[in-house]
C-alpha cells in the first residue's frame, strides 16, 4: 500500500493503482519494456560504432538517437519499477527536480536530433552529389553538440521556474514520475506562469522543429516520386519511412499527452498516454528502424556471429 505521507520537500507519486498485485504487475511490465529498450539501443550504439559499412552521417545520427532513447527511459522507468516494488510513492524535492531537469533535456533533444534526421534524408535524397561536402563530420559533430547543448538548455530553463514554485497542498502527483502539468497543480499563487511562459518558447521551438521536418519530407517525397525506378523508390522509402513512423509518433503522443487539461482525478486514458509518449518510443524505435534496414540487420547477423570480435577494425567517420 502506497504510504501517505509526502514530508516537507517531498511528492507522492500515485503511479497507475494502489493495489499491491496490481503494482507487482506494473513494475514487471515496465521492467520488461526497460531492459528491451536498453538492449536494443545498446545494440544499435555498438553495430553503428564497429561496422565500417555503417559510419554514414544517417548512421551517426541513429546511434545519438539510441544514446538519447537509452538515457530517456532510464530517467523514469527505473524510479516508477523502485516504487511499485516496495509499495512506497515517495520522491524527494531534489529527485523530482532532477527528473524535471533530464526529462525536459531530453525530451528537446530528441526533437533535435529527429530534426537534424530529416534534413539529413533531405540532403541525401535532393542533393545527392553535394552530400559528403553538406554532411561532413565536422558539420555532424556540430550539429550533435548543437542537440545535446540545446536539450541542456532547455531542461536548465524548465528546472529553474520550476524551482522558484512555491508547492502548497497535498502533493500528490497522479503519474509515474514528477510531471510538469502536475507539479503546476501545487503552485500557491501566479508563480507557475515563468513554467507557461517557459513552454510556450519551447512549444514555438517545437513548432519550427516540425516545420523544418515537414519542409524536408515534401522536398523528398517530391524528388522520390520522379525516381523512374521502382526499386530505387523501395531503396528510399526503406530509409524514410521509419524515420517518418518515429517523428510522427513521438509528435503525436507529446502533444497529447501535454496539451491535454490536467485533472485531479486521472483516468486510465491519462496514464496510458503518458506510458505512450514516455516509454514506448524509446523502446520501438531501433526495432523500426532496423525492420526495413538490410544494412543494420547484416550488422546484427555479425554481432550476434562474433565476427567484431575476430578481427574487424572499426573505422569511425563522424565520432
Amino acid at each position: 500500500m502506497i504510504t501517505n505521507k509526502t514530508g516537507k520537500n517531498g511528492f507522492l507519486l500515485m503511479g497507475f493503482s494502489e493495489n499491491p498485485h496490481l503494482q507487482l504487475l506494473q513494475a514487471f511490465l515496465f521492467l520488461v519494456m526497460y531492459l528491451l529498450a536498453l538492449t536494443s539501443n545498446f545494440i544499435i550504439i555498438i553495430i553503428t560504432t564497429l561496422d565500417e559499412q555503417l559510419q554514414s552521417p544517417m548512421y551517426y545520427f541513429l546511434k545519438q538517437l539510441s544514446l538519447l532513447d537509452a538515457s530517456f527511459i532510464s530517467v523514469t522507468v527505473p524510479q516508477s519499477i523502485d516504487n511499485s516494488l516496495t509499495g512506497n510513492g515517495y520522491i524527494s524535492y531534489a529527485q523530482c527536480m532532477l527528473q524535471v531537469f533530464f526529462f525536459t533535456s531530453l525530451s528537446w533533444a530528441e526533437m533535435a536530433i529527429l530534426t537534424v534526421m530529416s534534413y539529413d534524408r533531405y540532403v541525401a535524397i535532393c542533393y545527392p552529389l553535394h552530400y559528403e561536402l553538406i554532411m561532413d563530420p565536422r558539420k555532424c559533430k556540430r550539429a550533435v553538440s548543437a542537440v545535446w547543448v540545446s536539450g541542456g538548455i532547455s531542461g536548465t530553463l524548465y528546472m529553474a521556474v520550476t524551482l522558484s514554485i512555491t508547492f502548497c497542498g497535498a502533493k500528490v502527483i497522479h503519474q509515474f514520475f514528477c510531471d510538469i502539468p502536475q507539479l503546476l497543480k501545487f503552485s500557491c499563487s501566479n508563480d507557475y506562469l515563468a513554467v507557461i511562459g517557459v513552454a510556450a518558447f519551447m512549444s514555438l521551438m517545437s513548432l519550427a522543429c516540425f516545420i523544418s521536418i515537414a519542409f524536408s519530407y515534401i522536398h523528398i517525397f517530391s524528388t522520390v516520386l520522379r525516381i523512374p525506378s521502382a526499386e530505387g523508390r523501395s531503396k528510399v522509402f526503406s530509409t524514410c519511412l521509419p524515420h517518418l513512423f518515429v517523428v510522427s509518433f513521438f509528435l503525436s503522443t507529446g502533444i497529447c499527452a501535454y496539451l491535454k487539461p490536467t485533472s485531479d482525478s486521472p483516468t486510465s486514458l491519462d496514464f496510458m498516454l503518458s506510458i505512450i509518449y514516455a516509454v514506448i518510443p524509446p523502446t520501438l524505435n531501433p526495432i523500426i528502424y532496423s525492420l526495413k534496414n538490410e544494412a543494420l540487420k547484416e550488422a546484427l547477423g555479425k554481432l550476434l556471429l562474433g565476427s567484431y570480435f575476430t578481427g574487424n577494425k572499426a573505422y569511425l567517420l563522424c565520432c
